[in-house]
């Protein structure tokens, strides 16, 4: 494992349930919606950082006219590098980092990063990285929790009550970010699939209370979504 990438406590694990929790978050699709309303993309260069598996790639290759996922760990980025094979010529998969990005200066419209940038401070040496492969006029956009608001939101800050979300905001006002507050749902086929999913984003003791606590199959879920225009 690479020293300067933090492994991620989910996806790396367990990238087979975390497929199944992507197919539920946001199915109304309210995220790209607010996205494209800020930078539209169509026949641009979308870079997606931290891109794990490759699941969001096929949403981006609809109209952009390049997509190029980075990631740093070997097994995710394998499969998305097939994932991109079936897409076609117009998306790539790179390994490499946030904060190295391989990447020409100035060759990228829209940048994405879904829970890549997770608790903001810490992640300059991305940011500096970022503004240099960004074109002028170009956008890049960062979603993140946002832990005070919603149930899901409550379940993250008892899980980890060290987590700062007010500082967190202050960090990406700081540099220059804009942030949108939105309300989106997190949606699972059946129970069983609800319950792999909590039992892989939260610590077992943690789990075992949202579950014992919480019925069904959907949660309300709230986001923050941060972008700069360069």
């Amino acid at each position: 494992m690479r020293r300067d990438v933090i492994p991620s406590p989910n996806i790396w694990k367990y990238p087979d349930v975390y497929e199944i929790e992507n197919l539920g978050v946001d199915p109304g699709g309210l995220i790209e919606q607010t996205m494209r309303g800020v930078h539209d993309w169509s026949e641009q260069v979308v870079l997606d950082i931290g891109c794990g598996s490759g699941f969001h790639l096929s949403r981006f290759a609809e109209a952009a006219a390049r997509v190029i996922g980075v990631e740093p760990h070997p097994p995710l980025l394998r499969r998305a590098q097939r994932r991109a094979a079936e897409l076609g010529p117009t998306v790539t998969v790179l390994r490499g980092t946030a904060q190295s990005l391989p990447l020409p200066s100035s060759s990228v419209d829209v940048a994405h990063a879904r829970w890549a940038y997770f608790f903001g401070p810490g992640c300059e040496p991305g940011l500096t990285e970022l503004s240099r492969v960004m074109r002028r006029g170009g956008t890049a956009f960062v979603v993140d929790n946002d832990a005070t608001r919603s149930t899901f939101g409550g379940w993250f800050r008892r899980a980890l009550p060290s987590y700062d979300a007010a500082a967190v905001e202050r960090f990406w006002a700081r540099n220059g970010w804009h942030r949108r507050q939105l309300d989106i749902a997190w949606v699972q086929p059946d129970r069983a699939s609800f319950e792999a999913v909590v039992r892989i984003e939260f610590a077992p003791d943690a789990a075992d209370v949202i579950l014992a606590e919480h019925p069904g199959t959907t949660v309300d879920y709230a986001v923050n979504l941060f972008w700069r225009t360069f």
